[in-house]
């Protein structure tokens, strides 16, 4: 096949929405608000706070938050306009399949399995971290060998506990949507019920001197700062990944051009105010300098002294921080499930169960990766990698709603309306541009080879294997 014609079947279009599958639609705006929730309160708020205000930018972290909530809130109306125009399983993959053409929706669909696989590693090795301090506690040490990323200097090669954790987390995900989601919700409302305690109770212990010093690091640089407001906000980021989780479940949602919407922006206008508050709390009990540790909630409870609160907080942590791995780890599999689907993937990758409706392989591929990648690589690269990853789909995604609004104008009566188009995509472009700027060269190697590889699966596999060049043939 002659390269010009390569090059022009790369960028054909395929409208998903219309497509039709074997899933149930079950999921109402109470199940999509507690997904959206559970996929993004987790290590963000009960370890990575603690490290953004000890190394990045002190109290000064809440404006951080802040602006990381707007960048994310600016991606959530695209997502939310594509959801009602566009109603179509796999997220930003279906938005830009449908705008943009198959190279570069493969290239955002790509992105996103680094990102949701990267964040289930990452908050499953949040979890072990807790429950590591809690079973210190107690006297209790798994062997070295097993006790930490792979480090052969310092005696380490595997990190066995986020493994163990992910393989459970996968089980659940194997059964029918319902009852994972329900076991999900119930465990939000408990992690709700610890952070709950904490803000009440750290009320009655601020120490308002520990602001006194507000902005210790400044407010950085727009671009390719290290430290500062600016630098926190790219750190806090990772805090709000998983508000997509809501728009790759689209098939088993009822009314999703309604529901969609509504779901992503009601989940993350809840946990912005919840960050915010948190963050307030955990930098007036304890002074900045000492939050760089992993477990940075209970640890500031059990520094003023109220050792059954932080104990409280580290179980519910251990339990709730699962919450988020079962979101991600539902949400990518539906995601590949879509992209295979398309025949971007090996088709096995869609055959649904027989009973529950579940793909099952999608699901065990997101098991495997995601465990191998958390027993092996630190939080801190996982982090970065993921943020990175997931700041150049955002940017795709932008791109996709200017040229939606080109081809087919404004949205009609009763879809959602991004507000400000084309100032809020540009602005969306520049804040990414800015976020990834802040990041290290090593990241941006990582980041290199993921699209190179990405490139090649497309041309190696996907590009002879799509549904719409067979269906050509």
């Amino acid at each position: 096949m002659p390269w010009r014609e390569i090059a022009m079947n790369i960028f054909r279009k395929k409208d998903a929405s219309k497509n039709r599958t074997g899933m149930r639609r079950h999921l109402k705006l109470v199940d999509l608000i507690l997904l959206g929730i559970g996929a993004m309160v987790g290590t963000g708020i009960f370890t990575v706070t603690g490290i953004g205000a000890a190394t990045y930018a002190g109290p000064a972290l809440i404006v951080s938050i802040v602006i990381s909530a707007l960048c994310v809130s600016i991606s959530a109306l695209f997502y939310a306009e594509f959801a009602s125009r566009v109603p179509a399983n796999g997220g930003a993959y279906s938005y830009i399949y449908a705008v943009l053409g198959e190279f570069p929706a493969w290239m955002a669909g790509w992105l996103t399995i680094m990102e949701f696989m990267t964040a289930i590693s990452g908050v499953a090795s949040g979890w072990a971290s807790y429950l590591k301090g809690l079973l210190g506690g107690f006297g209790f040490q798994l062997p070295t060998a097993l006790n930490g990323t792979f480090a052969p200097q310092a005696g380490t090669y595997v990190d066995i506990l986020p493994i163990l954790v992910i393989l459970f987390v996968t089980g659940v995900v194997l059964l029918n949507s319902k009852a994972a989601l329900r076991f999900n919700s119930a465990l939000v409302v408990l992690k709700f019920s610890a952070l709950a305690l904490f803000i009440l109770v750290g009320l009655f212990h601020l120490r308002p001197e520990n602001w006194s010093n507000f902005t210790p690091f400044g407010f950085g640089q727009i671009y390719g700062g290290q430290t500062g407001i600016m630098a926190g906000a790219s750190l806090m980021f990772f805090a709000f990944l998983g508000f997509e989780s809501i728009s790759m479940s689209v098939d088993e949602i009822k009314e999703p051009q309604k529901n969609v919407p509504r779901g992503i922006v009601l989940s993350l206008g809840i946990v912005t105010i919840l960050y915010i508050l948190v963050t307030l709390v955990l930098t007036g009990l304890v002074h900045y300098t000492k939050l760089n540790v992993p477990d940075a909630v209970a640890f500031s409870l059990r520094s003023i002294g109220l050792d059954w609160a932080a104990n409280y907080v580290s179980i519910v942590a251990i339990l709730t921080l699962i919450t988020v791995c079962i979101s991600m780890t539902y949400a990518l599999s539906r995601m590949i499930y879509s992209i295979a689907r398309d025949g971007l993937l090996p088709r096995s990758f869609k055959e649904l169960t027989a009973t529950s409706r579940v793909p099952q392989n999608a699901t065990v591929l997101v098991g495997i990766a995601s465990a191998i990648c958390a027993g092996i690589f630190p939080l801190a690269s996982i982090a970065s990698f993921l943020n990175i990853c997931t700041l150049a789909y955002l940017i795709m995604l932008a791109f996709a709603i200017l040229k939606l609004r080109k081809e087919k104008g404004q949205p009609k009566a009763g879809e959602f309306k991004t507000p400000l188009v084309p100032l809020t995509p540009i602005l969306s472009i520049v804040i990414c541009l800015s976020f990834m700027t802040q990041y290290t060269w090593d990241t941006w190697l990582a980041f290199g080879i993921a699209l190179l590889l990405g490139i090649l699966i497309y041309f190696g596999y996907g590009y002879r294997h799509s549904e719409i060049e067979v269906k050509e043939k």
